[in-house]
């Protein structure tokens, strides 16, 4: 377990020898039972019964699908309809102590697979599979044209624009580093179907770099130029074409390597 992990265990009484709290300098004898109390408090924020599409879970981890249109966690302006709601009302009914960790995130219009940790060291341990690059994502999108290759690296640094906006853009000066794999999986004349896998995590990263190359996503509020937003409308999409379609990581606690899949797609 991580460092802050048990200090914080250790002040609350949540670290126990034979059903005793200790402090972590107690001297323990073969035989004594340890036991750490992962238990989360009950966040500020009402479980919300709704529709959850569960692709998988245990006693360790969680992965659902968020439809479109939905944002991950309730903010000041909006405690209700959000995932986070109705994930906590799945871990209530089903006598769960759980908070929510969420692993992956994805925008309010991005659709697809979640993944989740059902406490504080399983969250760090998958922060540390992050950090070793050992998730695996890929997302399928539908975008404008077609990218000259069939296959290839977008390398292109991202920035964040000046405030008070939020958006990002390509800048080869003040950006920083962003890699993007491609594959096209069909190409439909005016618009292609294709695979993205992010090598890096920048805010926005496919959408800016699929409008870098003069291939936004359709239904992309922000990324969009006027042939996308034209498209978009004839073919009847107004939130972007962007879902989360796979996640290839091993389990944090068991280390079987694992594939999981979204039941949406563009």
């Amino acid at each position: 377990m991580s460092a802050g992990l048990m200090n914080r265990l250790k002040w609350q009484d949540r670290i126990l020898v034979n059903a005793v709290p200790q402090h972590t300098d107690f001297q323990v004898v073969p035989g004594d039972e340890i036991t750490a109390l992962l238990d989360a408090p009950a966040p500020q924020y009402p479980a919300q019964a709704g529709p959850l599409t569960v692709l998988y879970e245990d006693e360790h981890l969680l992965a659902v699908d968020k439809p479109a249109g939905m944002l991950i966690h309730p903010s000041r302006a909006t405690l209700t309809g959000t995932l986070a709601n109705r994930v906590l009302h799945h871990y209530e009914t089903t006598g769960q102590k759980c908070a929510f960790h969420p692993i992956t995130r994805l925008d309010r219009d991005t659709f697809g697979i979640v993944l989740l940790a059902k406490n504080s060291h399983i969250h760090a341990l998958f922060t540390q599979q992050q950090e070793e690059k050992a998730i695996e994502k890929t997302y399928h999108a539908l975008i404008l044209g077609c990218p000259d290759t069939p296959e290839g690296l977008i390398d292109a640094p991202i920035a964040r624009r000046e405030l008070p906006s939020l958006l990002r853009y390509v800048n080869h000066e003040a950006g920083k580093p962003s890699l993007t794999r491609y594959q096209i999986l069909e190409a439909k004349g005016a618009y292609s179907r294709v695979a993205l896998q992010p090598i890096t995590g920048r805010t926005h990263q496919l959408r800016v770099h699929c409008a870098h190359i003069g291939c936004p996503i359709l239904g992309d509020p922000q990324y969009a130029n006027g042939q996308s937003k034209a498209l978009s409308e004839t073919l009847g999409y107004f939130t972007q074409q962007l879902c989360a379609r796979t996640l290839s990581f091993p389990h944090p606690i068991t280390g079987e390597h694992m594939t999981l899949s979204s039941q949406l797609d563009v």
